[in-house]
């Protein structure tokens, strides 16, 4: 089920909501448990089968939760069975990376080994579960924190609605034990809040423009070019950067979208998901767009990965090394394939670059050059450097990738005049304008660049004209997004 869908906007959504709060008013359990139950439906839409596979995953980790948490630090299991606590946690972690591995990347590996030593082997179709990356994460973490002690409540039907929660479930944000379960446990989460009502439609609304106004509306652009090249067409300069351009966007207003409209929904319940994104695209060094793209992945890999391998703890070279496996292992999370692998080196070598330039040349020679200039210039390194990383991400393969970069940058591109530019068709190959598209890239940019971090926004109390006002023109933009809904259009982190 699609949050941008009929049957989930006036179906789905307003029975759960309605049953969430009539059942609290007999008993808060039995608004948890109906939540919880309407969230292993809303993953079961998709495949029922995958619902054994989830609420397997979640047996085995809250047990392991407990056994862990019941060991104690120093000793062994109380009845003797010699396995200590942190053998406890590398069994249950391993369990979790090798479920993990089969679903996502046994097939990538084992193409990967018949292409070196020319094999075929074979295990046959696997289909990649929805949100198996996020929901083992996510159990990953509470298995570390209850290690750590940092996890106070073990209530069965709450931990079943941490991990499934349907607004978080398929595409995040990555979530933290103590962040949520506390939230559950609150009465006044089970009590409607009409400012929280009012603050949530408008989030999710935003989140539904971003998506439909935007990302869908890129995508033929994107698709259009990236397929052009995989179907053997050289392109034009403008043509690669339309294409890195467009998906670029794209990729941002599809998952950026899924977030606000995944806290907006969160929040129509009175629960708060972490902010996974702060203007990513405005960022002045890859750095700071760590710090703002998909902020719970990043906050994952630098709590669970980064710090655990000596962070930089050890010295400069072990810590431009632990930046490296990090990254790599980041971008494989994303996917099984090379263009995965190399999109997440590329972020690796770019973060240490970023850092040395920090510690060697920004310090000391650029004290005097004013900041705005700083921030112009690095913000445009920034964005080309992302930019061409994505054309890797989305790419079919590195040959294609290989493409669409060197026409980028002018080594090997088709000549293209500027009438072309303006009034012909993208690829010579379809119907998709030029000229719209420069009309939409410049809209979407204005949208990226000028427009705040859609976290920020709040409704307005206080004043009932503006109150009203932003009412109105809330329900005009969700009746202009529904007003879009056509095919299938399933987010794209969904994939991943």
């Amino acid at each position: 089920m699609l949050f941008n869908s009929y049957g989930f906007i006036f179906l789905y959504l307003p029975v759960v909501l309605l049953g969430f709060f009539q059942l609290a008013r007999i008993n808060r359990t039995y608004a948890a448990a109906w939540l919880a139950l309407a969230s292993l439906f809303f993953y079961g839409y998709w495949n029922p089968a995958y619902i054994g596979l989830l609420l397997g995953s979640i047996l085995c980790n809250y047990a392991f939760g407990l056994w862990i948490a019941k060991t104690p630090a120093s000793g062994q299991w109380k009845v003797g069975s010699g396995t200590s606590k942190k053998q406890l946690l590398i069994i249950a972690i391993a369990a979790n990376l090798l479920l993990l591995c089969y679903y996502k990347y046994a097939n990538f590996f084992m193409g990967s080994v018949n292409v070196i030593a020319g094999t075929q082997w074979s295990l046959g179709e696997i289909i990649l579960p929805l949100g198996i990356s996020f929901f083992t994460f996510t159990q990953i973490a509470f298995l570390v924190d209850t290690y750590q002690g940092k996890v106070k409540e073990y209530n069965f039907i709450h931990y079943v609605l941490f991990v499934t929660y349907f607004p978080h479930l398929i595409a995040g944000p990555i979530l933290h034990h103590k962040e949520m379960m506390p939230q559950f446990a609150h009465a006044s989460s089970y009590r409607i809040n009409w400012e929280h009502v009012a603050t949530g439609l408008m989030l999710f609304t935003l989140g539904l423009c971003k998506k439909t106004l935007g990302a869908d509306a890129l995508a033929p652009y994107a698709n259009g070019i990236f397929n052009g090249v995989q179907n053997g067409i050289l392109p034009s300069s403008y043509e690669a950067w339309a294409g890195a351009l467009t998906y670029t966007l794209q990729l941002y207003f599809d998952f950026s979208g899924y977030t606000d409209m995944a806290l907006g929904i969160a929040l129509l319940f009175n629960i708060k998901l972490p902010v996974n994104f702060d203007s990513p695209y405005k960022a002045t060094s890859i750095i700071d767009f760590w710090r703002r793209w998909h902020m719970t992945l990043s906050r994952f890999l630098r709590d669970y990965l980064y710090i655990p391998l000596g962070g930089n703890r050890k010295g400069q070279l072990r810590r431009y090394l632990n930046l490296a496996a990090t990254m790599l292992l980041g971008g494989l999370w994303h996917g099984a394939g090379w263009t995965f692998v190399v999109w997440g080196a590329l972020h690796g070598a770019y973060l240490t670059i970023n850092h040395l330039w920090r510690e060697t040349i920004s310090e000391r020679f650029l004290r005097r050059v004013p900041g705005w200039i700083g921030a112009l210039t690095g913000g445009l390194i920034t964005f080309i450097a992302v930019v061409a990383a994505w054309v890797v991400f989305r790419s079919a393969d590195i040959s294609h990738a290989r493409i669409m970069l060197e026409a980028m940058f002018g080594i090997n591109a088709r000549p293209i005049s500027f009438d072309a530019v303006l009034h012909g068709q993208l690829l010579l190959t379809t119907d998709l304008s030029g000229r719209d598209l420069i009309k939409l890239l410049v809209l979407s940019l204005a949208w990226v660049w000028l427009l705040p971090n859609s976290s920020r926004l709040r409704f307005i109390k206080g004043n009932i004209i503006l109150a009203m006002a932003q009412a109105v023109v809330v329900v005009y933009l969700l009746c202009l997004s529904i007003d879009q809904f056509g095919s299938y259009s399933p987010f794209l982190y969904f994939q991943f």
